[in-house]
């Protein structure tokens, strides 16, 4: 009789977990980003959120859809999880109080705020002047894609108005 040793469950990062299914020769739909929903926001950004995730592009910076794991119409993910959205964020400080740390730009009619790079290589971009805000962070492998806030700016511009934060 032969008896087989279970192995321990192994958890690894996104970025590991989308190289091991790239290997194992599964496109990058298959993977799961391990995403962390905002609080719930008030039930009106929850509904302009559910609308921006139908209309989200299927590839971004050359990186396909992912599922986000837990599921939520709050949140979304391409490559693995090396670019993360979640709307419906709370107001972010630095909208509140510019610093030294935050810069803004304007694509495809979407302004955004940029975060400097953070100590991991990340960048983190917000929208502001819209009715919901939505955050996107892009690892360090991202970060130089100037490009990669193209592709969101039509599904933004669509299902989120212009105009103050109901959040």
């Amino acid at each position: 009789m032969t008896f087989f040793r279970r192995r321990p469950f192994l958890l690894l990062p996104a970025s590991a977990a989308a190289l091991l299914a790239a290997l194992a020769g599964c496109s990058s739909g298959d993977v799961r980003a391990q995403v962390e929903p905002p609080p719930a926001p008030p039930a009106d950004v929850a509904e302009l959120c559910a609308a921006l995730h139908g209309e989200l592009p299927e590839t971004v910076a050359g990186e396909d859809r992912s599922a986000t794991v837990p599921a939520s119409g709050l949140t979304a993910a391409w490559g693995g999880g090396a670019i993360v959205l979640r709307c419906g964020i709370p107001k972010p400080v630095d909208l509140i109080l510019a610093t030294a740390t935050t810069g803004q730009v304007e694509v495809n009619g979407v302004g955004w705020l940029i975060e400097k790079q953070r100590a991991d290589g990340s960048f983190r971009f917000v929208t502001g002047g819209r009715q919901a805000y939505v955050e996107v962070v892009v690892d360090k492998a991202h970060a130089t894609d100037a490009g990669l806030l193209v592709p969101l700016g039509p599904a933004i511009a669509k299902a989120i108005p212009a105009g103050s934060s109901l959040h």
